[in-house]
């Protein structure tokens, strides 16, 4: 007969393994316990990201796991707070989806905002400074114009979007983020004012540009920068320029022919004098410019200046 197992053995052997399960409560209680600063440690790391400017407009998700490695496996839990918290936007550009981390400030804003709502602000954030008309962004959410009036209404009183207007199109109504500044293609720069060409606003500048060009260096030629330093020095418009919107003024005083450009300085810049006047005709007959068979034919001048057939003349005094 097979022996009686004795009671000390009976009792003896779950002890051993109630030791052992004890043990590893022990260890899984360690981990829990490292759990919140691990996660603490590794939200703060993914935090930190957005302040690098290569993630200004956002990280993709394939670069997360290549930055986090093993540990991407604990950054979903993280992400869904902050999702909830509204303190991160999710965007896909084709397969790829893209996080961008959003301040304390702007994410109160979103607190509340249901899919629709955050769909319709992906789409305007997506558009940057060109905006994006509102017929688009129906086709594009396919959300009917009714509900999409409701949710603009909610999006502009909480200043997370903003309705412009385009000189192209004045009748239509396009939508950007409320912070973003409207692209000069829309807006007209600084030449227009509520939508409108500001002719007055443009003379009074070419008016000062061509007193610059008259005046300064004792009219011998004057610089665009050194025309640029003196509006701003005398603060004569009422936006700021840039050399560029400067240069398109000179332009326009050049087309008129009311300034030229008369070589350069020792640095290479241009240099801009008062135009030549201009006389009233020419000393040649109608005739002398057709050839035999009556068709027209360039013509030499004394100084060696060719105007060919059918050129504007504009002929300048020395």
């Amino acid at each position: 007969m097979p022996p009686k197992r004795s009671a000390s053995t009976s009792i003896g052997a779950p002890s051993k393994r109630r030791g052992i399960a004890s043990a590893a409560t022990r260890r899984v209680g360690v981990a829990i316990k490292d759990d919140p600063s691990s996660n603490e440690n590794l939200k703060q790391e993914f935090i930190a990201l957005f302040s690098d400017t290569q993630y200004k407009h956002g990280i993709s998700n394939s670069h997360l796991k290549n930055i986090f490695k093993g540990r991407y496996s604990n950054l979903p839990l993280i992400l869904n707070d902050f999702i909830k918290e509204s303190r991160l936007t999710m965007s896909k550009v084709g397969n790829e989806l893209y996080y961008n981390f959003v301040d304390q400030e702007l994410a109160s804003r979103f607190a509340g905002l249901d899919v629709s709502a955050r769909m319709v602000y992906q789409l305007i954030e997506k558009s940057g400074n060109k905006g994006i008309w509102t017929k688009e962004i129906r086709i594009q959410s396919n959300i009917q114009q009714q509900a999409l009036n409701k949710i603009f209404k909610k999006l502009e009183d909480r200043r997370l979007i903003k309705p412009i207007k385009a000189i192209t199109a004045k009748a239509k109504k396009l939508y950007m983020l409320y912070d973003l500044q409207p692209a000069k293609e829309l807006t007209g720069g600084p030449w227009y004012s509520d939508l409108e060409f500001d002719h007055e606003f443009v003379s009074e500048l070419r008016t000062f540009v061509l007193l610059c060009v008259k005046k300064m260096n004792g009219g011998k030629g004057v610089t665009l920068k050194e025309i640029g330093n003196k509006m701003k020095e005398a603060n004569v418009s009422r936006v700021q320029l840039n050399f560029s919107e400067v240069q398109q003024l000179i332009q326009t005083l050049a087309f008129d022919y009311m300034i030229e450009q008369n070589g350069m300085n020792i640095n290479g810049d241009a240099l801009f004098v008062a135009a030549r006047n201009s006389s009233s005709c020419c000393d040649f007959k109608w005739w002398e410019v057709l050839d035999d068979d009556f068709h027209f034919r360039d013509m030499r001048f004394e100084d060696g200046v060719v105007l060919t057939k059918h050129e504007p003349h504009h002929h300048t005094a020395s």
